[in-house]
């Protein structure tokens, strides 16, 4: 990538069971390594100490101040510039997990990704193009149980009141009014990986013809 030309910015957002990270998984495999990095919100939550499981029942995570933009947005910029961002890995408040760091690299394309990058002006403002990825209420909600009971080990009664109580108020409050701002919004209601594969492949494949060939 010569120094003189601007990364494109693509900015992912989608809600909880959205399948934000399978088709994030899936379009990412389209490009080679050295075409695209991915920078994620979730390695910019703000620390919030142990909890026992009912303080992080209660907790809130679905707001925009748990996030620490400013070093998100930092970080995109530095990424623009052409500089590697080293970065400590997220690990959902679990003490016993590895911290790894990330070494996020720039590259002609970089994916940017998360629940509030549309709410984020500054970050907004980078984007110079956005998908929203969308699913119905109850397809949503169930893979959420099925993810946070099996990966986290959260009771479904405690993934409900986090529903009910915090990802539905903030995903209508601080996702949902983008939706038609954004470039394509993509539904993605099945689980069937070879749809989605399409999708990602046909997104990448017009992305690389319009763009790969003007920032290379």
């Amino acid at each position: 990538m010569s120094s003189n030309k601007k990364p494109f910015i693509i900015g992912i957002a989608g809600g909880s069971g959205s399948g934000k990270t399978f088709f994030l998984n899936c379009f990412l495999h389209h490009f080679k390594q050295d075409e695209v990095t991915l920078v994620s919100q979730d390695d910019y939550y703000i620390p919030a100490g142990e909890m026992t499981q009912e303080e992080n029942k209660l907790y809130n995570f679905d707001l925009p101040s748990t996030i620490d933009s400013e070093q998100f947005l930092k970080d995109i910029k530095q990424l623009m510039n052409g500089e590697v961002v080293y970065k400590k890995e997220y690990n959902f408040n679990n003490p016993l997990a590895v911290v790894k760091i990330l070494e996020i690299k720039s590259a002609p394309i970089i994916i940017v990704e998360g629940l509030f990058i549309l709410h984020f002006k500054e970050i907004a403002a980078l984007l110079d193009h956005t998908i929203f990825i969308d699913s119905d209420e109850q397809i949503a909600l169930d893979r959420r149980i099925k993810r946070d009971g099996l990966e986290r080990g959260y009771p479904e009664d405690d993934v409900l009141y986090k529903w009910y109580n915090h990802v539905v108020p903030a995903y209508k409050e601080y996702l949902l009014p983008y939706r038609e701002q954004c470039h394509k919004i993509v539904m993605n209601n099945t689980d069937e990986p070879e749809e989605i594969i399409a999708v990602t492949e046909e997104i990448s494949n017009d992305l690389k013809r319009n763009i790969l060939v003007d920032v290379q």
